[in-house]
């Protein structure tokens, strides 16, 4: 039977990871207020109320209607109104329409997670079978995928607002260690890439299979904000020699001229010095951009044509890596490749520079955290894949198609989520996630 691989920590382990995600969730919602908590700003995000509510679903429909004696559902018309896409497991409302859900309130919404998570602690109390064991490592890597949907919903929620609202203060800048671009090389040869058998896996990211490199070179670092100027004053967004005909047709019918959130200061009566400069939404309000943190909120059609403009610049062979090059890299750098990454634990919650200190090594650096790196490589299935059995094998494998893939983890990801094999996916034209890039070539 192919089911999720098993969480190898002991239960009792388990248990206390149950209660810190299912707090973290709860506390990332608490500087919103109801009204926020209701809103959905377009029909790819969800309100703030829906995540709460679906993760909790997730852990009443497949632990506790599997393995509670006598269930009963917290309120039956749940079972509908917070499944996303399992169609095993039954109807769901139409997700473009989640923000309509007026009722329950948030107070209903916590007394059916606090319920939920009480009858979870009463299965913890009387011992859990491995497999259920299994189900609910599972749902608390979905809840922690969902807590950075919660960041990124809730901050296209707020940069609609003319007032530019702050979710959170920001964090007190570092010293900045701006680098300049340079090329780390990896020899070719037959590589392996996919899960490696130890902690948790999603099934997409096995079996751990050989792949064939050809030499090649990562960017020692992200590009930034900075150089995606660079971009925009040399007519990036206006030449169609850089872009995919798709990426150009989508480019022209949205109007797109800079990352999502950016924003030109033309007013005539502001500073002199300011007009003509760029603005970014954070969730810390609207903040100048910084020439040396790493650009973000970037489609897969803006990467690419990036890299393909940057290519002509350097007259180098520059590209998006693959996925097995972004991979072979990561784990050549062992267990340093997410070391001091700017993730959800940060506090940051927003790409930083390169921060100035004694630790700063001339190769690969923020591998892990800040933003997820788009690559070159379609989000299909590796040789063998086979996904989970039951209503969780829809977790991944019927969305392996006209997805791209990213890797490494963002500003929004929780640190202990994130692993050198996790194949993170998004359409090409998708933005609103923190996502950017690192340049490869080919030697």
């Amino acid at each position: 039977m192919n089911t999720p691989v098993p969480p190898p920590t002991p239960l009792s382990a388990l248990q206390r990871r149950f209660h810190a995600v299912r707090d973290q969730t709860l506390a990332l919602a608490a500087p919103l207020s109801e009204a926020d908590c209701q809103v959905q700003s377009m029909p790819d995000a969800s309100p703030t109320k829906w995540h709460l509510a679906h993760t909790t679903w997730f852990f009443e429909t497949f632990i506790l209607e599997r393995a509670e004696p006598g269930f009963q559902p917290f309120e039956p018309a749940y079972r509908v109104l917070f499944n996303s896409y399992y169609q095993g497991v039954g109807d769901q409302h139409p997700r473009p329409q989640r923000g309509l859900i007026t009722r329950p309130g948030m107070a209903e919404v916590r007394a059916y997670r606090a319920q939920v998570d009480a009858r979870i602690a009463r299965l913890f109390a009387q011992g859990l079978a491995p497999e259920l064991a299994t189900l609910v490592e599972l749902g608390l890597q979905h809840e922690q995928q969902h807590q950075e949907l919660l960041l990124t919903d809730i901050k296209h929620l707020l940069s609609c607002n003319p007032t530019d609202p702050v979710y959170h203060p920001p964090r007190p800048p570092g010293p900045v260690a701006p680098q300049p671009l340079r090329w780390c090389a990896f020899e070719g040869g037959v590589g392996e890439i996919g899960y490696g058998g130890e902690g948790f896996a999603f099934d997409n990211e096995s079996p751990r299979h050989a792949v064939l490199l050809r030499p090649f070179a990562l960017a020692n670092r992200l590009v930034t904000q900075g150089e995606w100027r660079a971009f925009m004053d040399d007519g990036g967004y206006s030449d169609p020699r850089w872009w995919m005909a798709a990426g150009w047709d989508w480019l022209r019918a949205q109007r797109i001229n800079a990352p999502l959130y950016w924003q030109k200061n033309e007013e005539a009566g502001g500073d002199p010095e300011q007009h003509g400069s760029w603005t970014s939404f954070t969730l810390h309000g609207r903040v100048p951009i910084d020439p040396h943190a790493p650009v973000v909120h970037i489609s897969w059609f803006e990467a690419d044509a990036y890299a393909r403009w940057s290519a002509a610049q350097q007259s180098a062979p520059v590209r998006l890596p693959t996925e097995a090059e972004w991979e072979h890299a990561a784990r050549r750098l062992g267990g340093r490749w997410a070391g001091g990454g700017n993730f959800q634990d940060s506090g940051a919650l927003h790409p930083v520079p390169l921060a100035r200190s004694a630790d700063n090594e001339p190769g690969l650096q923020q591998m892990g955290g800040d933003v997820w790196e788009w690559t070159a490589s379609a989000y299909l299935p590796y040789p063998g894949y086979r996904p989970w059995a039951g209503a969780v094998g829809e977790y991944n494998g019927k969305f392996m198609i006209n997805q791209m893939v990213l890797r490494g983890g963002s500003c929004a990801t929780p640190r202990d989520h994130i692993r050198a094999s996790y194949r993170n996916f998004f359409p090409t034209e998708a933005r609103w996630q923190f996502s950017g890039l690192r340049l490869a070539q080919d030697l």
